[in-house]
């Protein structure tokens, strides 16, 4: 016997997930800021650390290579102060 074909049912409109309504929009957009900050912040909260350590081990190295003395790690550093200033 051969099978019956479906009869489509009745389509119900839906409103998009993705896409938010007016009176959403500026609500949903500042939040999305929001979280993207907080995102930064976190990854910064993670990296500075790391990249602060790396600094010191460099330094360390430069002085125990006697690259450079403690006088020029001091005004490197005021150097780079003065240009952020």
């Amino acid at each position: 016997m051969p099978r019956k074909k479906k009869t489509p049912s009745p389509m119900r409109r839906r409103r998009p997930r993705g896409r938010a309504t007016k009176a959403e929009a500026k609500h949903t957009s500042e939040s999305g800021l929001s979280r993207q900050v907080d995102e930064l912040t976190e990854r910064l909260d993670i990296v500075l650390p790391e990249v602060t350590a790396r600094v010191a081990a460099l330094e360390h190295l430069l002085l125990e290579l006697t690259l450079c003395t403690h006088d020029d790690l001091r005004r490197a550093r005021q150097f780079v102060r003065e240009q952020e200033a």
